[in-house]
């Protein structure tokens, strides 16, 4: 879901606002067209470009990786012709996830859209931040680059399977108000391939990813205070998407979530259907925050419940993205019998406000 991290040292801005910003309302029944829609939506508070995945190099070396760029709309500027209004805010995060050092590797950028430092295309995905880039390419693969602190990724994303619309044809219900939504698409089953840099050594590396695209201007509902979240891809090709929107207390305010089965055949799954059980916690020792790392999803399908335990690569892959307007979080690869992804865990350092 990440996509929406971006907290954004934006909200004191908006806060200045003596009328307030509108934004633009996610609203069912509106039919996605692409390219356009892997295009940026500045009329809604905020979207995000989210790739999660897992890199195969030489000798059998996993690793995971993150790539993400948010966009967020101040609300402030709409009338000014100056190039300085910030009426757009792009944040983005990578992290590489290398068992062998036992913690995330992370980049991170923030800049004011316009004057030649950042842009989010409307026509189709190309996000720039200085030197990070993702985009869409004219074959339809999609491209990344990006260098953090001590590696560096330049990677193209292959679809092999269509978008999988989540929700209602794109309108993805996050709380009891129908106006607490998103649209939001998937596209699991990406092949990797290009290259990873890290310790001064670049090697060729292929994988697996997904990427999620969301855009709301009203996420987390009352209630909520952060969210579980889980995108799998599957070894015979089944891909799986599951939320779960948490109370204060760790009980499941809203759920959610989509099955595609090897065979194409689509199912939505409802907040009945959806059931993260805690298990083992991880304690980060730099922020005092307490995860659950691994634990078993109990999804409701047709076939029956089936139960996924969902195993980390390893047990620290907390983000710390303060420094660019974002939260603390734990984002991880994980593997599930027969498969693997990436697993989500946000709000446990603070509540979120989306």
């Amino acid at each position: 879901m990440r996509r929406a991290l971006a907290l954004l040292s934006a909200i004191p801005l908006l806060a200045a606002s003596p009328a307030g910003p509108q934004f633009a309302e996610v609203r069912p029944g509106v039919a996605m067209t692409f390219p356009r829609d892997h295009g940026a939506h500045p009329d809604f508070r905020t979207e995000w470009w989210y790739v999660t995945g897992w890199l195969d190099g030489k000798g059998g070396r996993h690793r995971g990786f993150q790539i993400t760029f948010f966009r967020t709309a101040t609300g402030l500027g709409t009338d000014s012709r100056s190039a300085f209004a910030p009426r757009q805010i792009l944040f983005a995060h990578a992290a590489l996830s290398d068992p062998a050092i036992g913690h995330l590797l992370i980049g991170e950028r923030i800049a004011r859209e316009g004057l030649g430092l950042a842009s989010a295309s409307v026509k189709d995905m190309d996000v720039r931040i200085d030197d990070w880039t993702m985009r869409r390419l004219p074959d339809g693969r999609f491209s990344a680059h990006v260098v953090g602190d001590g590696f560096a990724l330049d990677v193209v994303f292959r679809p092999d399977q269509p978008a999988l619309l989540e929700g209602e044809d794109g309108y993805s219900r996050k709380g009891p108000d129908p106006r607490s939504a998103s649209r939001y698409y998937s596209l699991p089953h990406l092949a990797v391939s290009g290259s990873a840099s890290q310790g001064g050594r670049t090697e060729a590396v292929t994988g697996t990813a997904w990427l999620d695209r969301e855009w709301s201007s009203s996420y987390i509902p009352v209630g909520g205070v952060g969210w579980d979240w889980t995108g799998l891809n599957f070894d015979d090709g089944a891909a799986l998407m599951a939320f779960s929107i948490r109370r204060a207390d760790g009980s499941s305010l809203w759920a959610g979530g989509s099955w595609r089965a090897p065979d194409g055949r689509v199912t939505m799954l409802t907040p009945a259907d959806v059931v993260f059980v805690p298990r083992h916690r991880w304690w980060s020792p730099r922020t005092g925050t307490t995860y659950p790392v691994d634990p078993i999803l109990r999804i409701k399908l047709p076939s029956g419940v089936r139960p996924l335990p969902l195993r980390p690569l390893f047990p620290d892959q907390e983000l710390d993205g303060r420094k660019a307007g974002s939260p603390v979080y734990w984002e991880g690869a994980v593997t599930v019998p027969g498969g693997r992804g990436y697993l989500e865990l946000t709000g446990y350092a603070g509540r979120l406000h989306l």
